[in-house]
């Protein structure tokens, strides 16, 4: 039986050891960014909420935002050193953002940790080599982009309620989430090497679409990738709206009694059995070849951007993005053999 032609949608995936090799994303100054950010978070010793933010520091994580900020800064001329104050607001601001719904972060023995984490985004542009207006400027994106960021977390959230299952929703809500916070690093990076904040925003923009490529991404390695990140199915569990469910929906409006009432139900409810039935649906009904198609659509058009083939230096930490991006893609394991479409079907 013919499988799903999902491999001839996305070119060969590199493996990430060799991605984190290219030159760009190789980078000396983050213990300068992270020092940076550990020393705002305790800046008063024996004090519990920097001690909370500390320890959320120093969980570990990419420091992808931050890369991007020192990489993007040395395509537009710069030096990276200049950027080790940038790129830890950069990262100070993904962190805020994230806390309100860790619930588990958010307090250290009645001490907020998010009170104190959203203000030091702020405090962190003192270490950036800049103007006072330039860092005005900062200042303003970092909120803008902030803003950006919590109205299209605001927005994913009432997907489910407000029964806005449509790509156009689905798209404002993930550029805002997850496509802000990575233009902003991009966007300071040009103020710092004083490009036009005209300029500096435009090219910011171009790095929205990118959260949508993550999303995209993550979306189809919930159910399609490795088990070790966790439970498959997570996102329906969560009663998530995702790109799958989008696009099924789109495909087969007929079927959303039945899938918007897994997606309400609560996550201890949720069957394995609806999980193993969604993961089989989407594959076979063609959801999954379809949000493949969008991805290698997206990836493509982001690449041809004129605005980034014009600096060749950023064009490369473009695909270098898209690389890391395109490295989590469970391929392989979705588009491997199942039971048939047939069975796969509702009936």
């Amino acid at each position: 039986m013919a499988q799903p032609m999902c491999d001839r949608l996305i070119p060969t995936q590199r493996d990430e050891r060799e991605i984190d090799r290219l030159a760009p994303w190789t980078d000396d100054a983050l213990p300068d960014v992270e020092a940076v950010m550990r020393r705002l978070a305790v800046a008063i010793p024996l004090e519990r909420a920097g001690h909370g933010v500390y320890e959320r520091l120093t969980t570990g994580g990419k420091r992808l935002r931050a890369r991007l900020a020192l990489a993007s800064l040395e395509a537009f001329g710069g030096a990276r050193e200049e950027g080790i104050g940038w790129a830890a607001t950069c990262e100070l601001v993904h962190d805020a953002t994230l806390l309100d719904s860790r619930g588990g972060d958010r307090v250290r023995r009645g001490h907020r940790a998010e009170d104190l984490l959203s203000m030091l985004p702020f405090l962190a542009l003192d270490a950036v080599d800049a103007e006072g207006e330039v860092r005005w400027r900062l200042a303003r994106a970092v909120a803008r982009r902030a803003e950006a960021t919590m109205r299209g977390r605001s927005l994913a959230l009432d997907l489910l309620g407000g029964r806005r299952t449509d790509w156009d929703t689905w798209r404002r809500a993930t550029e805002g989430r997850n496509g802000a916070l990575l233009a902003l690093p991009v966007e300071g990076a040009a103020m710092i090497a004083r490009l036009s904040p005209a300029a500096a925003w435009h090219f910011g923009q171009e790095f929205v679409r990118f959260g949508v490529l993550h999303q995209l991404a993550d979306d189809m390695l919930d159910l399609y990738g490795d088990q070790d990140r966790g439970e498959r199915g997570g996102d329906l569990r969560e009663g998530k709206v995702s790109a799958l469910v989008v696009e099924h929906l789109r495909l087969y409006p007929e079927d959303a009694p039945w899938l918007l009432g897994v997606l309400d139900a609560p996550p201890e409810d949720t069957a394995d059995a609806d999980v193993r039935a969604a993961i089989e649906r989407f594959r076979w009904g063609g959801a999954l070849t379809g949000v493949l198609v969008r991805y290698a659509s997206l990836e493509a058009r982001v690449l041809d951007a004129p605005l980034l083939r014009a600096v060749p230096g950023l064009h490369a930490v473009a695909r270098e993005l898209c690389g890391r991006i395109r490295s989590t893609l469970p391929v392989s394991r979705a588009c491997s053999t199942g039971p048939s479409p047939t069975s796969a079907r509702r009936t």
